[in-house]
């Protein structure tokens, strides 16, 4: 097996503790899966079911990000583990964005994401399952199982401008169908503050990425890629 890159902090793939945590993720993501087949959230016969949320949306890319990575681990596949790191580029920032945003909307007022028929919304478990531990996973393996990223933060915003503004397609095309949106807070928007918003998402989410990569470096050393010092 080749070696690893000289700042990943632990070897991967490798059937050892880079397999343990792959495996630990995939569990809690299917039993998040598990929890919405049991109480699902939205209409089972609206186009989009739950998959309207981004949450659910950033959950099944957590969860085929970490199968690609444990099937790397499984086989000590260069290739699958390339293609875990490419995967996670786009998905890790884009879950610490979703942590961010839930949890900042659940502190100022939960009825801009649960509508009133969820009242309290979801219990504790099952709600750091989908809005907390994705985020968590995905750095861990960023910080101790993979190489630096090399992603430049021009190419971070194009990423998370044009992962925005799809979301933001998606999200009109099932409501021109349903006739209501999966979140309270865009029916309250009007059509100009919800671009407003769908841009300062992606600037967030290009923010998530600066700072991973930063904190990345700041424990495993080296000089992030896009800084003066390059």
């Amino acid at each position: 097996m080749n070696a690893h890159h000289p700042l990943q902090r632990l070897a991967s793939p490798a059937r050892s503790a880079s397999f343990v945590l792959h495996l630990a993720g995939i569990c809690s993501f299917l039993a998040s899966f598990a929890y919405l087949h049991i109480f699902p959230q939205l209409p089972a016969d609206s186009v989009g079911g739950d998959f309207q949320f981004l949450t659910i949306l950033g959950l099944a890319l957590s969860l085929a990000t970490f199968a690609v990575g444990y099937a790397a681990d499984l086989s000590l596949s260069r290739p699958l583990f390339e293609t875990k790191n490419f995967l996670a580029v786009c998905v890790t920032p884009l879950e610490v964005l979703i942590s961010v945003l839930y949890w900042s909307l659940c502190t100022i007022d939960r009825d801009l994401v649960y509508p009133p028929e969820f009242e309290g919304g979801l219990p504790l478990l099952p709600d750091i399952g989908f809005h907390l531990a994705p985020a968590l996973f995905l750095t861990a393996d960023l910080l101790l199982f993979s190489p630096p990223w090399t992603i430049r933060v021009q190419e971070a915003m194009i990423l998370s401008l044009c992962i925005a503004f799809f979301y933001w397609a998606w999200v009109e095309y099932c409501f021109s169908y349903n006739g209501f949106y999966p979140y309270p807070i865009f029916q309250l928007l009007k059509t100009q503050q919800r671009v407003f918003l769908f841009a300062f998402s992606a600037v967030l989410m290009t923010g998530s990425t600066v700072v991973l990569k930063r904190l990345y470096h700041f424990l495993n050393g080296g000089i992030p890629s896009g800084t003066k010092e390059d």
